[in-house]
């Protein structure tokens, strides 16, 4: 949680009680069912929450905004993402059932009235959000093929609506396509980890 505290130090109680929820919560559930990587789950804050809410550093999601998280796995980046905004609506969403079950679980555990989450291919679902959010579920032209269509055209935020995606390595090629209008943030210019030095989050705006 201090790492959390460390680049977030204005959180109310309810969202660092929330928050400090997660850790029991995945850690349970990870038991059962496996989410995030075994050896990785006592890495939870830094490589999951932190990494989730680094979209947080780039865009200020303003209240009424509607957020698709678009193959959730467990719940990243939508969880902690609903948690910082809870004013914002999400919608999770992803293809493998048990993994919804863990987002939906811990959403209910931690009392997220903003969040909902729905076993789909994001292919099948028809709705419209303001932005879709996601983490390392496929590459950059693939994904916004899928997702250009839930994309609404009403204008809320202070960055125009479109897709804003967690990635790490060489982006490079599937950024080509899109270098116009990308906008790339090295995640080594927020966060001072060494995890954080090859992330970086990738908004394109969908018109």
């Amino acid at each position: 949680m201090d790492i959390i505290k460390k680049y977030f130090p204005t959180l109310t109680l309810q969202q660092t009680e929330q928050f400090a929820a997660l850790y029991d919560l995945y850690f349970d559930w990870n038991n059962k069912i496996n989410v995030i990587s075994r050896k990785d789950i006592e890495n939870l804050y830094m490589h999951h929450v932190l990494h989730s809410l680094a979209i947080a550093k780039v865009i200020n999601f303003r209240s009424g905004t509607t957020i698709m998280d678009m193959g959730c796995g467990g719940g990243f980046p939508g969880i902690p993402l609903a948690i910082m905004f809870p004013d914002t609506q999400f919608h999770l969403v992803d293809s493998i059932g048990k993994k919804i079950k863990v987002a939906t679980e811990i959403s209910t555990a931690i009392g997220l009235g903003n969040v909902r989450a729905t076993h789909s291919r994001a292919q099948d679902i028809k709705e419209k959000y303001h932005f879709v959010v996601s983490r390392a579920v496929m590459q950059l032209p693939e994904l916004i093929k899928i997702c250009r269509k839930n994309i609404s055209k009403e204008q809320l935020n202070a960055l125009p609506n479109g897709v804003i995606c967690l990635k790490g390595g060489n982006i490079q090629a599937e950024v080509q396509p899109f270098k116009n209008v990308a906008d790339i943030t090295p995640l080594e210019n927020i966060f001072a980890e060494e995890f954080f030095k090859d992330k970086k989050v990738v908004y394109v705006p969908i018109g």
